[in-house]
């Protein structure tokens, strides 16, 4: 498939070279993604979207910059991003990246992950939240700052999810009630105060991109100040690391107490996410573990 005239255009225009080929690669679920060579000889992934909301590029662009600020993990360069806050912008949104030649994750990368995700978090931040809200796909959930991590992760992730959740039907009967109970609970649940980390904020396996070398980068960031536990929680989720990589962290910053009891706990926002975008059996995953906790 040939690249669209106004997408080449816009990436010309915001790369400063002309484009001489380019190809379909995955870009996931919402975005259409790029491979694009360039007249220097250069190569980019770009993405963009005909429904990209304004600001997630930049945002993403934002978070980019911000996780690899420590020196601890490797993330694509951004080259160029076309985000204008304008909601009547005629032309095509798009972030171009630096491109990276895909290997696999071995025992070493692991590693590595675990090692640099530590420093990463370590890094922090000055509060719970962000300047803007989350750019999670299609959705744009509260970021903003809270007193506490309970009453942030209550009321600026579980309620409004479950809310969006629930009118769209995702969660089975007395599901919000109990999510409800799981919110009051959260003082006692959240286990011992901790500092705001630098999060990754959507880390799933799928967002750790290994290089030829087998070197993780971190990728399609949703960054903000938040517990460390959620970034390692979700790492769990969907198939992802050996435990080598979850030692390692805890060579560099040790979990406190009790943390492997509170990984469904902070399971539950990735998975009201996934209920409110996908359905299905995610409503039921949330409720089976609203249930245990409330």
């Amino acid at each position: 498939m040939s690249l669209p005239s106004r997408l080449g255009e816009a990436i010309e225009s915001a790369l400063g070279q002309p484009v001489q080929s380019a190809g379909r690669v995955s870009g996931g679920d919402l975005n259409d993604a790029w491979r694009v060579e360039l007249g220097e000889g250069s190569v980019a992934f770009v993405k963009t979207s005909p429904d990209a909301q304004p600001g997630g590029f930049a945002a993403e662009a934002r978070g980019l910059r911000w996780l690899g600020e420590p020196g601890a993990l490797d993330v694509p360069e951004v080259l160029a991003e076309v985000d204008p806050p304008e909601e009547d912008h005629d032309g095509p949104r798009l972030l171009a990246l630096e491109w990276i030649e895909e290997g696999s994750l071995d025992a070493a990368g692991e590693e590595a992950l675990g090692h640099g995700l530590a420093q990463v978090h370590e890094a922090g931040t000055m509060v719970f939240g962000g300047d803007s809200p989350l750019r999670l796909g299609p959705l744009s959930v509260p970021n903003e700052e809270a007193g506490s991590w309970p009453e942030f992760y209550a009321e600026r992730r579980l309620r409004p999810l479950a809310r969006e959740a629930e009118a769209k039907g995702a969660l089975p009967e007395g599901c919000m009630q109990a999510l409800d109970r799981v919110c009051a609970r959260l003082p006692d649940l959240a286990g011992p105060e901790e500092p705001p980390a630098r999060l990754h904020g959507d880390l799933w396996s799928g967002n750790v991109l290994a290089a030829e070398d087998g070197r993780p980068y971190l990728i399609d960031p949703a960054a903000y100040g938040g517990h460390r536990e959620v970034d390692l929680a979700m790492l769990r989720l969907f198939g992802g690391p050996s435990e080598r990589c979850f030692a390692a962290y805890a060579e560099v910053s040790p979990l406190a107490d009790g943390h492997e009891e509170r990984v469904p706990l902070w399971q539950l926002f990735p998975l009201l996410v996934h209920a409110v975008l996908f359905g299905g059996g995610y409503g039921s995953s949330v409720a089976r573990i609203a249930g245990r906790l409330a």
